[in-house]
């Protein structure tokens, strides 16, 4: 079976792309599972070209198939923010409880159809022969009032879906991977696999 290195120590993101990329027929394996220890200065200036840096990095160190994403949550009222900093947000070690709660303060008093916001993630992936490809999808909702819900991680429980009534951490895992960001650029990329396995 090819093996498929996913660029990341998330664990929760690699759950949810084992799932959505559960009939490609690759090994899927986070960097640690392979073995891959390399330092990635993520320094591009969009989800797309920080994508890139980390699936051209994994593919030169394992001469596999390397995918990685790159996403995060652009609030329109914040002119975009926190955009491609959204995991270094206020500071890596802190809470998603204190960023979510800063950005639900940020927006005190700004009317319901201006909290307008999208989740973007750029997914891409570096084939052993140099071939790359890349995949940017959205996920658009609103930034609620209140932290909500217990599913998902990061922003997901302040990022409130109006056609459900509820944040993206109160719907199931399974309603989210059909609706996401990442499970929309999962589901193309693995389009692109099964035409080009």
């Amino acid at each position: 079976m090819n093996r498929l290195i996913f660029a990341t120590g998330n664990m929760d993101k690699l759950r949810e792309i084992k799932e959505i990329l559960a009939d490609t027929g690759y090994d899927i394996l986070s960097m640690k599972e392979a073995g891959i220890n390399v330092d990635i200065v993520e320094d591009g200036k969009t989800f797309e070209e920080n994508a890139l840096i980390k699936a051209r990095a994994v593919a030169k160190a394992s001469g596999s198939l390397a995918l990685a994403d790159d996403s995060g949550l652009e609030i329109d009222a914040l002119g975009g923010e926190p955009g491609i900093y959204s995991a270094r947000y206020m500071g890596e070690d802190t809470s998603y409880d204190t960023k979510n709660q800063n950005l639900i303060d940020r927006l005190d008093g700004v009317a319901d159809e201006e909290r307008t916001a999208r989740f973007v993630c750029a997914m891409a992936a570096v084939f052993p022969d140099g071939t790359e490809k890349t995949f940017v999808k959205t996920m658009e909702g609103r930034i609620g009032y209140k932290i909500a819900g217990e599913n998902g991680f990061g922003y997901d429980p302040i990022f409130f879906l109006p056609e459900y009534g509820k944040t993206s951490a109160e719907i199931s895992p399974e309603e989210k991977n059909a609706i996401s960001h990442r499970g929309k650029a999962l589901r193309a990329l693995a389009e692109y696999l099964s035409g080009n396995n």
